[in-house]
């Protein structure tokens, strides 16, 4: 191929942006700025306009809400930029390669790439502004002027949340003051809409979190580890390979004013990311931290929850992470401020294929199933070890994609999780079947025996309140049995299974054992259920959508199992321990904000004790703490994405149209992100909608029965929802308690306490909360089919 310092005619060359709706070196940074749906490249034949020749072939890919120019790089236009530029040369080679003529309508020269035709012009819907600020990102920068000087805008995200508290701060232009929060800046469309920038930089190039405006020159030095101090030394031995001039890199040395470039920053980060692959720096942050002892700081603190997660965001199939094959991606949403958290890739059909085809290949032909049942355990024992290492991170992860509280997610999230882990390796190897005698047919002898066998590949398909322990619920009974699995986690939650399935990976899982497949599950959920390769599906959510999987599973007859919706009660006597009942009947319903499966969907009181119960539940929510979900002293977090919220505060609204009384909550938390406050209902009757509906949130429904009236009666009431998931009772009657065990129809019954679960007792509901059994040695049989062997000799 020549060398050429100019395009000769027959060139081909390869252009950033659909032709001929944007031209120039500007084009995908223009396509961002109108806002188009789409974006993608061309390639075409070389003429003396340069980029007005005959179109070669073009691609194209869909434009996210928050995509800036580096994510459609990283995500399409390269990758798909160099297999498209090989199969152009072949088309030349082979003598097909057309030359269609590029019409003139609609193709733009704008010159957007010059700092004074970026200034922001305020008169324009949120959308409009956000699209200005990421298409200018990196260069030249969208601005503004605030106090006299030009300040410039990096890493704006479209916000859907209240209008967050924060100090206001005058704009040029803007009708309406931004405000300087906790999360950055936020400023206002002429639509009332908000936008959130993260980073501003000022004339003198020195860049600073736009929250940190009012507070610049506040700085709190960390306390360096011993291990972070090892990092420091060798960051400071990078930038010494980089500045050879400085003779000694010190605390105060200016990486810019030392003589880097631009250049300089991407091979510093890239240095530094080779040494250590955990650390997620971005090159704003050597903007921010310029000098030496800053950068240290900005590097060991550069992390959620003060420590570096690694977040991987692409499917995981066959063993390794791979875009969707379509390229789509969605954000995945941080709830406790409704910023964007990452950019994950969204399965499509083909991808549902490729992951069952992996999993398929390592059941039928991969070590997987011929391995010693014990070296199978030894893998599982080490994925624990490795969930355990990693514990504060996946809690961390779990935290800011569920909205769980930190010490939540640390006890209950990801401990129970790796305790499953543990209690399903040791089941590896005690898998058995059965002698049976038969009736002998003489003069020969029989003998009938039963073997235990893995099922196949396994499609597993969980809901966001526990997005870790539900992956560990399923999966590690469906390993420990010796199958495949694929699995779909949430949409809204999908960063604790891909971060599982790297871990999966550095235990030595063979490829394909584990696939995990993030997006829609109206397609990737609906694909896996159907497919005729898969043998089993394990689900855990509503109940509508567990009985379309089950009329789906019957395409080829799949074994299923499902844990569907809850209408809990919890049966409250008069002769209880008042304040244990107080105390565990909260748990019952606030614990996970709400987002509980075997949340206590109702409660019923005796009428004695009715408003000291009430009058305590509301003394103790008043000393709750509302807020950050990271934060060790929060005690309620938000709810986990925007339309369950909002489906709460719909449900709260039926409850007092139809005549219950709203003692506590029922309202949004005035502050940014999906926080509820914790609510009480009272008076509720029977027929109440708010009586027979889950709620799935913190909603304390509260129903009275009479003195003395007769225990199955309560029971009636109880049993009287098609759900029947799980069921309490408080009484020091323990001869009255086991008659009520005996008689509530629920999978299971919690007597004087709540929410205990173990991994080695079986969980699984009755009537429509669904069948089959997650935990304890049950759930292995449902991962399981039973062969009978009769030998005659």
């Amino acid at each position: 191929m020549d060398v050429i310092d100019c395009p000769k005619h027959g060139s081909i060359i390869y252009h950033p942006s659909i032709l001929p709706r944007h031209r120039g070196a500007s084009a995908i940074n223009w396509t961002l700025i109108q806002g188009d749906k789409k974006a993608g490249f061309t390639i075409f034949w070389a003429d003396d306009g340069l980029d007005t020749g005959p179109i070669l072939l073009q691609r194209e890919c869909d434009v996210g809400q928050n995509d800036t120019v580096d994510d459609l790089y990283n995500r399409f236009l390269f990758p798909e930029g160099v297999k498209a530029m090989v199969e152009a040369v072949h088309l030349i080679a082979d003598g097909k390669a057309p030359r269609i003529p590029q019409p003139e309508e609609g193709a733009t020269y704008e010159g957007i790439q010059k700092k004074e035709n970026a200034e922001i012009s305020w008169d324009q819907p949120a959308a409009s502004l956000h699209n200005w600020i990421r298409g200018h990102d990196k260069v030249p920068g969208a601005w503004a002027t605030i106090d006299g000087q030009v300040v410039t805008f990096y890493g704006s995200s479209l916000l859907d949340a209240s209008v967050p508290t924060g100090q206001e701060l005058a704009i040029k232009g803007a009708s309406r003051p931004g405000l300087i929060t906790k999360n950055g800046l936020i400023i206002f469309g002429n639509d009332g809409k908000m936008v959130l920038v993260r980073n501003l930089q000022f004339e003198d190039g020195k860049m600073i979190p736009a929250s940190k405006y009012f507070s610049t020159d506040e700085t709190t030095a960390l306390e360096l580890t011993e291990e972070e101090k090892k990092m420091a030394e060798d960051i400071k031995a990078i930038w010494k390979g980089i500045l050879s001039h400085v003779a000694v890199i010190e605390d105060s040395t200016d990486f810019f004013k030392s003589g880097a470039s631009s250049m300089h920053v991407v091979r510093m980060l890239e240095e530094i990311k080779q040494k250590y692959s955990g650390l997620q720096l971005q090159n704003e942050d050597v903007y921010i931290a310029t000098k030496f002892a800053d950068f240290i700081q900005t590097a060991v603190s550069k992390n959620t929850n003060n420590m570096t997660v690694n977040m991987p965001y692409q499917c995981f199939i066959n063993g390794q992470f791979i875009n969707a094959d379509d390229g789509k991606t969605y954000d995945t949403i941080n709830p406790a401020d409704g910023s964007v958290i990452a950019s994950v890739s969204s399965a499509s059909l083909a991808d549902v294929d490729k992951a069952v085809a992996a999993a398929k290949e390592a059941f039928e032909n991969g070590e997987w199933r011929r391995m010693d049942a014990r070296e199978r355990g030894r893998l599982m024992y080490r994925l624990a070890d490795l969930m355990e290492e990693h514990q504060e991170e996946l809690a961390t992860i779990e935290s800011i994609d569920s909205g769980a509280l930190y010490t939540l997610a640390l006890k209950t999230h990801v401990g129970m999780s790796v305790q499953t882990f543990r209690y399903f390796a040791g089941w590896c190897d005690k898998i058995q079947g059965a002698t049976i005698p038969i009736n002998q047919a003489r003069p020969n002898h029989n003998l009938t025996f039963t073997k235990k066998e893995p099922i196949g590949v396994c499609a597993i398909v969980i809901p966001w309140n526990y997005p870790l322990m539900m992956l560990a619920w399923k999966s590690a009974a469906c390993l420990a049995a010796g199958n495949t699995l694929v699995l779909k986690p949430a949409q809204v939650t999908p960063l604790t299974s891909l971060k599982f399935a790297e871990l999966s990976a550095k235990a030595g899982f063979p490829k394909g054992v584990i696939n995990i497949l993030p997006g829609s599950g109206g397609l990737v959920g609906q694909h896996l259920s159907e497919h005729p390769d898969v043998r089993k599906v394990g689900f855990t959510g509503s109940t509508p959508t567990g009985k379309q999987i089950m009329k789906s599973a019957a395409t080829n007859l799949k074994k299923v199992s499902l844990e569907l919706g809850g209408k809990s009660p919890l049966i409250i006597f008069s002769d209880c321990e008042l304040d244990r009942a107080v105390k565990m009947g909260m748990g019952a319903v606030y614990f996970n904000k709400g987002e509980n499966c075997i949340a206590a969907g109702r409660l019923f009181v005796e009428e004695s004790i009715h408003d000291e119960f009430v009058s305590k539940v509301v003394e103790e929510i008043k000393k709750m703490k509302i807020g950050d979900p990271l934060d060790r002293s929060t005690d309620h977090g938000p709810q986990n994405h925007k339309a369950h919220l909002e489906k709460l505060l719909q449900y709260c609204e039926i409850g007092v149209k139809e005549g219950a009384t709203l003692v506590y909550g029922g309202r949004q938390v005035h502050r940014p992100g999906f926080f509820m406050e914790p609510t009480v209902f009272t008076d509720v009757e029977d027929h109440m909608y708010i009586a027979q509906e889950e709620s799935f949130g913190p909603v304390m429904v509260i129903s009275k029965f009479k003195m003395g009236m007769d225990v199955d009666g309560v029971l009636q009431r109880a049993n009287s929802t098609e759900y029947g998931l799980a069921s309490g009772v408080f009484t020091k009657d323990i001869s009255k308690a086991l008659y009520i065990s005996e008689k509530l129809e629920a999978g299971t019954v919690f007597i004087n306490t709540y929410n205990k679960t173990d991994v080695a007792a079986p969980f699984g509901g009755f009537k429509q909360s669904g069948f089959g059994k997650d935990l304890g040695e049950e759930a292995l049989h449902e991962y399981l089919r039973t062969k009978a062997i009769t030998v005659e000799y």
